[in-house]
């Protein structure tokens, strides 16, 4: 079987926090720049963590340039309040097919299981634990701690990946699952391929107009997905 990089975004397509993670950033940055109405209208959805708090800023009236130091103090800040309304909320579910989809996965010849996501690393590992997942189950991770701009993230996660393929990975050896229109198009600079799920708030319609190779509702027909995956 031909290798493959396997990786999962974390936010509508694992798992969903029942909103803990809006209100740990939005917290952040009410403490900085004080509660704004304008913040409810910020998608989080496809973007990373940095990229988040600079429209919020912008938002609350600070047009930027945003100074980086003070984008990642603020996303410091989440990552505390993130772990402190994770522990708090009992809403934190998987996604339908999760974790079965991750017991086939693993136990494929070649197969490495990663994390493309717009997450910072310490708050996709506290997402993941509050979920009942051990993070250590991804081997390699592409995170918004590592860049601000998602389609930087693919190539990022395939060079983390050379010490288990010998080289970096590319073209249809990467496999790139997620919820958003944004799946399509940030792995095409390493010609990954892209596998959609509608679990978010994009209707699989959405999806199939982003360019995905394959779309579903869910990953709950666990031998339908790994086909489209493993293809």
């Amino acid at each position: 079987m031909t290798p493959r990089l396997v990786l999962f975004d974390i936010d509508g397509t694992i798992l969903l926090t029942a909103g803990a993670g809006r209100r740990a950033i939005t917290g952040a940055l009410a403490e900085l720049v004080g509660a704004r109405s304008a913040f409810e209208r910020i998608r989080f959805d496809g973007k990373t963590d940095p990229q988040i708090v600079s429209e919020m800023l912008t938002a609350a009236g600070d047009p930027g340039p945003h100074d980086d130091e003070r984008v990642r103090s603020v996303c410091e800040r989440y990552v505390a309040l993130l772990e402190r309304e994770l522990a708090t909320t009992s809403g934190t579910r998987l996604m339908p097919g999760f974790p079965a989809i991750l017991d086939r996965l693993e136990a494929e010849a070649g197969v490495v299981l990663g994390l493309l996501t717009g997450n910072l690393a310490r708050g996709a590992a506290l997402k993941l634990r509050a979920a009942g997942l051990d993070p250590a189950r991804f081997k390699v991770g592409a995170y918004g701690s590592d860049a601000a701009h998602r389609p930087d993230l693919p190539l990022i996660a395939a060079r983390r990946a050379e010490r288990f393929f010998g080289r970096e990975p590319a073209g249809a050896e990467v496999v790139i699952i997620g919820d958003t229109p944004a799946v399509g198009a940030c792995g095409a600079g390493i010609g990954a391929r892209a596998v959609a799920v509608a679990t978010g708030a994009y209707s699989v319609a959405d999806l199939a107009a982003c360019g995905a190779h394959a779309v579903f509702p869910d990953l709950g027909d666990i031998d339908s997905a790994l086909e489209a995956i493993l293809a």
